[in-house]
């Protein structure tokens, strides 16, 4: 299998592989902790987080079909490869969320811990989907498309549809889940604004 490219532009299969592998895990790790703590969290996954709270579903399933209707928009704007990368992405994470509770126990967690673990780890997965050319679906491929179309941060788009999702869950949760959930968004909102430009990146 090949593992190198002559063209510095493209990353290998390989190469793909481990990152977006890489990706999902982080995020799919974070989430866990996000959802042991009963913390939130903004863009699509926390409407997937918020809705499996209050409707009992789980945050897999629901963050599956959350997702659906954004990858006619990703494939319009983005390209085919970004589409079936993201919805790779969305599909084993949402099959990961439902794994990773059989394979550790978290009998203590405390929620500023927790926030700044998820935004921490999510920030970092959403890094590697980013530079892999995959994205979370969902909000953030709006996040994205709004970068690459006016070059307003995709960090700074999300900070704003969370500042509108973390609005209402004043109305639906207690203050302090609100209050530490709001810790780790702006944790993984900072990494990826920090982290994430496209002149850096020869390969997005």
């Amino acid at each position: 299998m090949e593992t190198s490219s002559s063209d510095p532009s493209r990353h290998t299969l390989v190469e793909d592989v481990q990152g977006l592998g890489l990706g999902i895990f982080l995020c799919s790790f974070g989430v866990h902790i996000l959802t042991t703590a009963g913390l939130l969290t903004g863009q699509t996954a926390g409407l997937a987080v918020i809705i499996a709270y209050l409707s009992g579903f789980s945050f897999g399933a629901v963050f599956f079909v959350i997702n659906l209707p954004f990858y006619l928009l990703a494939y319009r704007r983005l390209g085919l490869e970004f589409t079936i990368k993201s919805l790779i992405s969305v599909t084993l994470m949402s099959v990961l969320t439902e794994v990773i509770p059989f394979g550790i126990t978290i009998s203590s967690l405390d929620p500023a811990l927790a926030a700044v673990t998820f935004g921490s780890m999510v920030g970092l997965g959403l890094l590697a989907l980013f530079r892999h050319k995959g994205s979370m679906g969902g909000l953030g491929v709006v996040a994205l498309l709004v970068q690459d179309t006016t070059g307003f941060k995709a960090g700074y788009v999300q900070l704003i549809t969370d500042a509108v999702i973390f609005g209402v869950a004043f109305f639906l949760f207690p203050l302090e889940v609100v209050l530490y959930s709001l810790l780790g968004a702006v944790v993984l909102n900072l990494v990826i604004t920090f982290n994430h430009r496209r002149d850096r990146y020869i390969a997005t």
